[in-house]
């Protein structure tokens, strides 16, 4: 059973064959801030065009020796025009870094139902995303596609959400399998009430597994969503998970990072905005970079808010091809994060 990986604003990710050479489209370097790089290139040892021959380990170890990277995570993501990009991120000594808990021990398992009921949904999700159909409402807190199949999926998560809440937090918190706790994080999302379980999805962000994290994130938007449209319910949901994402070197991390920060910065808030300024913002600059523009989008808004421009302004500089001006007049006064 694989964690949901799709949803909207992003595509699957997957590691390629390497039987099958692809070559490359892209190559994006984020994280870094001493560190040139022409230096991280030169230890990738290919370029645009080249194919894609060498094993992932392979090159994090490779990168991983080069003086001051603490860590390094890369990631091949299809497709641009057809050629896959190489994400790379790097963690250097002295930057900020994105922490996880512990992995759980225990072993717990989920009822059936539920197991069979998630696979029915990432099915359905996957044949929706071959098609271009992730259109979602949120309004309950809580995602319903417009794709029918998936919508149909997600409507017996509500019922089995209510009756096996305590099972599925436990398995969250305290299940050994990174799979599991990947649906538990997905299906609490649909609990009736969302109050009692939010401290177990904030608890996910911070899971030592990336397909726990993105779905907890999720979940977590769609409470968001819920308490930002409804300020007098019970339901409070801080942006602070989704800005210390912001900073990890995982690909997912920082994608469901901006995603959720974009619905935080719909409306002026200066406690929102001060804490991307202090905490996010040199990474947030880098992800608005980005040539895949799917993925860049998001961020791009997100900074653009911060730094107090109205969308409609956003909006026409992004399709008049003029988001390098943007970006670079945002990150001249723009806040370096402090080192942990």
């Amino acid at each position: 059973m694989l964690p949901l990986r799709t949803f909207v604003l992003a595509l699957a990710a997957w590691t390629l064959s390497l039987s099958a050479q692809p070559r490359l489209g892209q190559i994006e370097i984020y994280g870094t801030r001493k560190i040139p790089h022409e230096k991280i290139l030169k230890a990738i040892g290919m370029a645009p065009g080249d194919p894609l021959t060498k094993p992932k380990g392979d090159i994090e170890d490779t990168l991983e020796s080069i003086d001051g990277v603490v860590r390094a995570q890369v990631e091949a993501f299809c497709c641009e025009q057809g050629n896959p990009i190489l994400y790379v991120g790097i963690l250097e000594r002295g930057t900020l870094n994105t922490v996880y808990r512990a992995y759980p021990d225990q072993d717990l398992a989920l009822p059936d139902e539920i197991v069979r009921a998630y696979a029915d949904f990432t099915a359905a999700l996957s044949r929706a995303s071959a098609e271009g159909d992730l259109k979602e409402d949120l309004s309950q807190g809580y995602s319903l596609m417009q794709n029918l199949p998936c919508h149909v999926a997600q409507e017996r998560f509500i019922g089995l959400a209510q009756i096996h809440v305590a099972v599925l937090r436990n398995v969250l918190k305290n299940g050994r399998s990174s799979d599991l706790r990947a649906i538990a994080a997905y299906i609490l999302g649909y609990a009736p009430d969302k109050s009692a379980v939010i401290g177990d999805i904030q608890l996910a962000m911070q899971d030592p597994d990336g397909g726990v994290r993105a779905n907890a994130a999720r979940t977590l938007r769609g409470f968001a969503f819920y308490s930002l449209q409804n300020p007098d319910s019970d339901l409070k949901v801080q942006a602070t998970w989704f800005v210390e994402l912001a900073n990890s070197i995982d690909l997912g991390d920082r994608l469901e990072a901006a995603k959720g920060l974009l619905l935080f910065t719909e409306k002026p808030n200066e406690a929102v905005t001060a804490n991307i300024r202090d905490r996010a913002l040199p990474s947030l600059l880098e992800v608005a970079r980005w040539q895949y523009l799917p993925h860049a989008l998001p961020a791009f808004l997100v900074v653009g808010r911060v730094a107090g421009m109205p969308d409609e302004e956003l909006e026409k500089a992004w399709a008049s091809g003029d988001r390098e001006k943007i970006l670079k007049s945002i990150e001249k006064p723009a806040k370096k994060p402090s080192s942990k």
